[in-house]
């Protein structure tokens, strides 16, 4: 659906919801009312005949309206591998997600370690109007973990927080002046937990099931080992760092136990470590080669109780889009990566569905949550702030197909899955920029 045009002091009010934010603790029957880009109301007051003659009523017919998600884990591939994705592209996903706000990853083609690729990635998405883009910076130029990048002026250019991507800074060194360097101006460090040596010409994870395929495994103490090394750093240096997409007992255990001696980290997760295992790969679908690789079942069981108990802060989608090219390979050749903007609510749905969540605190961890780790202006309700919300039903059932995706590319891992949950409205700065069907 194409943007809708703002109107200065319009007013629409969304009635007759299931009214959620997790971030009070509100589950109830409810409305929202904007005006403009603002919300300038909203609770259970506001129904149908409380609303000012003037505005226009959408009537929610019971479904949830919340706060639009936050996804602070995002590959784009604009600038330099546009045949993969866009900005453009996935806006339209992320909007057809419900997702209202994300954080692109800086390993674009020029790398985002520059002010003017920084600027350039703001600039662009605020011109399409669709979701939100928010980049991260390199901590080192060009990704190569060598060099820091200038991180005091990439923040004044809108980098909202540093990594190397999809790579660790291999260096322990590098790693704590990062941390130094990153205090001094209260930045966040990102680190993609991964020894490299230890995960050098893997493709999947180690064990049983790698040497029955005759593929060459990436331990589950690659991850760990950059974990416990980090957390050593922070406590030295006193800087603050984020763990993305941890897959692994081991890793999430060193979490929480950093967590209770009073250690500044924090973590993600996403949603193939929570929902498939290593089993998924099959017969060596190339679809299910991801990074960090699908692990055993302990160690999914293992995300689930790292979820339950708050040790993990939120779920990122790891959207990854690869084209037919690089994943139409021998399994051992092809890239690794999927799609999940679009699949990032109904498979987050299934810890509600389970029983292993209740539904705020499912939301909290794709609302608020990842919105507090990056200090974003998003992911609650709040008098004033940008009316960014997504409707939808929590129990209609669909089948994932790749065909019927937004995204350009369709690497996705759970295509043909039956999931339960599906985004009915997108409304961004006031805007509805995506409405189920039409």
């Amino acid at each position: 659906m194409a943007p809708t045009r703002s109107i200065a002091g319009e007013r629409v009010a969304y009635v007759g919801a299931r009214l959620l934010d997790p971030s009070a603790g509100l589950d109830a029957p409810g409305g929202v009312l904007t005006e403009g880009e603002a919300i300038i109301d909203f609770g259970p007051h506001v129904t149908a005949g409380s609303i000012p003659g003037d505005a226009e009523v959408v009537h929610c017919n019971g479904y949830c309206l919340a706060p639009g998600l936050v996804d602070i884990r995002v590959q784009l591939r604009e600038p330099g591998e546009e045949h993969k994705g866009t900005l453009a592209s996935g806006g339209r996903a992320a909007t057809a997600g419900g997702i209202t706000s994300m954080v692109c990853l800086p390993n674009t083609n020029p790398v985002m370690d520059d002010n003017s690729v920084v600027e350039f990635v703001a600039r662009r998405a605020r011109l399409l109007g669709l979701t939100k883009v928010y980049p991260y910076a390199a901590v080192t130029t060009g990704l190569e973990g060598v060099n820091l990048a200038e991180m005091g002026m990439l923040a004044e250019a809108g980098a909202v927080a540093f990594t190397d991507g999809v790579k660790a800074i291999p260096s322990a060194r590098v790693m704590r002046q990062a941390l130094l360097y990153a205090r001094t101006y209260g930045l966040l460090i990102v680190e993609h937990a991964e020894e490299p040596t230890l995960a050098a010409g893997g493709c999947m994870n180690s064990g049983e099931l790698a040497t029955r395929l005759g593929l060459v495994g990436i331990p589950r103490e690659a991850e760990v080992i950059i974990v416990e090394r980090d957390i050593h750093l922070v406590r030295m240096t006193g800087g603050r760092l984020h763990f993305a997409h941890l897959s692994t007992a081991a890793a999430i255990d060193a979490v929480r136990q950093a967590k209770r001696s009073g250690i500044a980290v924090t973590c993600d997760t996403a949603p193939p470590y929570f929902a498939m295992n290593e089993n998924a790969i099959g017969e060596y679908r190339t679809f299910a080669k991801l990074s960090p690789p699908l692990r055993a079942e302990e160690d999914r069981l293992a995300v689930i109780a790292g979820l339950v108990d708050g040790t993990i802060d939120a779920i990122a989608s790891d959207h990854a889009p690869e084209d037919e090219d690089a994943k139409r390979l021998p399994f051992a050749q092809a890239a690794f990566g999927g799609i999940g903007l679009e699949t990032l609510l109904a498979v987050s749905l299934e810890l509600y569905h389970n029983g292993h969540l209740a539904l705020l605190d499912v939301l909290r961890l794709i609302t608020c949550g990842p919105a507090a780790i990056m200090a974003l202006p998003a992911g609650r309700l709040a008098r004033g702030a940008r009316a960014d919300l997504t409707l939808f039903d929590p129990e209609r059932a669909w089948q994932v197909r790749e065909h019927e995706l937004y995204s350009k590319s369709k690497n996705t891992p759970f295509d043909y899955r039956p999931v339960q949950g599906r985004v009915l409205m997108t409304v961004i700065d006031g805007r509805r920029v995506f409405a189920l069907g039409a």
